[in-house]
């Protein structure tokens, strides 16, 4: 068998910098829309080639790289179980890390000419799990059954639950996604393009009008693993100052639990507004 630290033939085996972002972040993968996180058009598709490039003489394949990045994601989530700023710092870092290494194991696949289904399969479930984990784990820092006081099992299981109902939403409106995909293939429409376009909700009408205020209150962003992370830092940060980190972690979970439904709900309301499961020219 081939080494795969080797290349194809074609390319070095150690490449520079400028030859992993040429091969590996060409401009249609820069360009897309939907799929890039901001973190990566704002740091991390920056920082990315450097992983890369230590990554790609090693006999660690795109979908090695893929599990490194769920591993990474549920420390994440591990981590946030730890009471106080210390946790959530932690976390934060842990879920940076994952969204690093989540450029990176397409951009090693694009090297080494290894992209394929089964790559796409580990990062979705990459994904998912690692969002839901960390939700639970929300609900089970708000518990402060690790590292807590003794509580209550009354009081502790409302909020285990609150993330457990946060994880399950959270799962959810990621399928949404996925459900436009299978639903399009099972009347033989061809995949959605990823423009904006493509996305659109009608503008005169009600949904149009709350679609435009959320761009201006993204609170529809807080579900990804960076931003949950960065929000509990925050929140982390406020319990300290206020001297009640329990409560803070305790609002935090039930606000987003609360908040979560009605996002979930305006996301399946606005496919069904758009043109995303219409064949061309009906309506």
């Amino acid at each position: 068998m081939a080494d795969p630290s080797a290349g194809d033939g074609l390319r070095p085996p150690r490449p520079t910098l400028a030859e992993v972002r040429a091969v590996a972040q060409p401009p249609e993968v820069l360009a897309r829309g939907n799929a890039e996180h901001w973190t990566g058009d704002l740091y991390l598709r920056r920082l990315s080639p450097y992983l890369t490039r230590v990554l790609i003489p090693t006999r660690l394949s795109a979908n090695g790289v893929t599990a490194l990045m769920m591993v990474a994601g549920w420390a994440a989530a591990g981590a946030l179980l730890v009471p106080g700023l210390p946790g959530a710092v932690l976390g934060a870092l842990l879920a940076q890390l994952q969204m690093l290494l989540d450029c990176s194991d397409g951009e090693v696949a694009r090297w080494k000419g290894l992209s394929g289904p089964v790559g796409i399969f580990l990062d979705k479930v990459g994904h998912y799990t690692v969002e839901a984990a960390i939700a639970l784990a929300l609900g089970w820092r708000a518990a402060g059954l690790v590292g807590g006081a003794e509580q209550d099992p009354a009081q502790w299981f409302g909020y285990a639950f609150a993330g457990a109902v946060l994880a399950t939403f959270l799962v959810l409106n990621k399928a949404l996604n996925e459900m436009v995909h299978a639903s399009r293939a099972a009347v033989g429409l061809g995949p959605l393009p990823d423009t904006a376009a493509a996305r659109a909700v009608p503008a005169r009408t009600v949904l149009g009008t709350l679609r435009r205020a959320a761009r201006l209150l993204p609170v529809h962003r807080m579900f990804h693993s960076i931003e949950m992370t960065l929000v509990t830092v925050a929140v982390a940060l406020v319990g300290v100052l206020l001297g009640e980190e329990l409560a803070a972690a305790r609002v935090q979970v039930v606000a987003m639990a609360v908040l979560v439904v009605p996002v979930t709900v305006g996301h399946a309301s606005a496919i069904l507004a758009s043109g995303r499961l219409r064949r061309e020219g009906r309506s």
